[in-house]
């Protein structure tokens, strides 16, 4: 039976049929638990906001600073995203003022922490790079060097997750 792979689309079917057979035999939470047996700790907004600090701080210097960084319960369901940047302006008196955030799906308040970073790095490359280009990877691959594949793993992760329900208790 071949599922419908939801995350997947895009990837050659070889790959997909591997991650069906997973799934068939009931294999794929056991793979990803190999690969990232530990769910991260960093719960609250302020955890999350000192990572795209840190992150920030390493790679992107001069790139314009981060006024809010959230966990968002509503990404997922309503943008089919699971993170979101927003350039937000406002006008006070005479001056315009700029202003970025980064919000996070709460779904990955209950991720191993290779996915969370591949999120905040995804993120954090939008305030040097709007569209999703080859300079847009490139920053991101600059960023986490296996940006790809714990984009792969992250699918596996979510694939896993609607069908199962949570992977860490």
């Amino acid at each position: 039976m071949m599922q419908k792979l939801k995350y997947l689309q895009g990837y050659p079917p070889s790959l997909t049929e591997q991650v069906s057979g997973l799934i068939n035999s009931n294999k794929l939470k056991t793979f990803l638990l190999n690969k990232y047996p530990h769910c991260h700790e960093l719960k609250t907004e302020k955890a999350l906001y000192d990572l795209v600090q840190e992150i920030k701080s390493q790679y992107l210097k001069k790139s314009p600073p981060v006024s809010k960084v959230l966990y968002d319960k509503k990404i997922h369901v309503i943008n089919h995203a699971l993170g979101l940047h927003s350039f937000v302006s406002r006008v006070q008196g005479n001056k315009l003022k700029a202003k970025h955030e980064i919000r996070i799906s709460s779904i990955f308040k209950h991720a191993p922490l290779p996915f969370l970073r591949m999120i905040v790095v995804h993120e954090l490359a939008h305030l040097k790079e709007k569209e999703h280009n080859k300079a847009f990877y490139q920053l991101c691959c600059h960023m986490e060097p296996d940006y790809h594949q714990l984009e792969f793993d992250m699918r596996l992760f979510l694939t896993q997750q609607e069908l199962a329900g949570p992977i860490y208790p």
